[in-house]
């Protein structure tokens, strides 16, 4: 039996996915967390033989749960299953040490097939994570290093704004003060040499952030 963690901010999600894993006969949830902190602590109590991340979870950046999980549990498979499509997430958490990167568009047996995968030693994309590494490769560096610049955090709030989320809902998004939103936005401005909102926008845009 494959003993699995499953990280996931949202409980409906956490159970859903609990049914679908364990209706394969091959694969337990030993333990669940809403949020990145309680990821790697519970990853160190019950010792699974792999760990489902989310990436967007309050409080600790994704990429930074899975650079810890790998920390405390070097051994520890890391898949993540997540929203968020772009090739800057999936790269940055291969980097990080992730195994496999799939995404919650993807069928739902592929979730089990990327289980079975990373358990064994694999690893394992998506078709949509495979395509945004290749896209990434294919990339001249100059075209990446503002990108690169950036936190997953930074990436996240950029996002957001690009949207047209207020400070007020990105804060209660990731349980932080307004006034931190605004440093964070602060700071995107000067690391991307943009001027407001509406080129922040159009950055997002041209950078496939978010679609147009």
């Amino acid at each position: 039996m494959i003993k699995v963690l499953l990280a996931d901010d949202h409980a409906i999600v956490r159970a859903g996915l609990r049914r679908l894993v364990e209706e394969s006969g091959d694969i337990a949830v030993i333990a669940e967390a809403a949020d990145g902190r309680e990821a790697i602590s519970l990853a160190q109590e019950r010792e699974p033989d792999v760990a489902v991340i989310d990436l967007t979870m309050p409080g600790l950046d994704g990429i930074e749960v899975i650079s810890q999980l790998k920390l405390y549990c070097p051994k520890l498979p890391v898949l993540v299953l997540t929203m968020q499509e772009e090739e800057q997430f999936v790269v940055r958490s291969l980097k990080a040490g992730a195994q496999g990167y799939i995404t919650k568009q993807s069928a739902p047996e592929q979730l089990v097939k990327a289980i079975r995968k990373v358990y064994a030693g694999g690893g394992y994309l998506s078709e949509t994570a495979a395509e945004a590494l290749a896209l990434h490769a294919a990339r001249g560096t100059a075209g990446r290093s503002l990108l690169a610049s950036l936190s997953n955090r930074e990436i996240e709030v950029l996002r957001r704004l690009a949207c047209g989320r207020t400070n007020r809902e990105i804060a209660a998004a990731f349980g932080i003060s307004i006034k931190t939103v605004d440093s964070y936005r602060l700071r995107l401005l000067k690391k991307l040499n943009l001027r407001n909102n509406a080129e922040l926008t159009r950055f997002a845009i041209q950078h496939r952030l978010i679609q147009p």
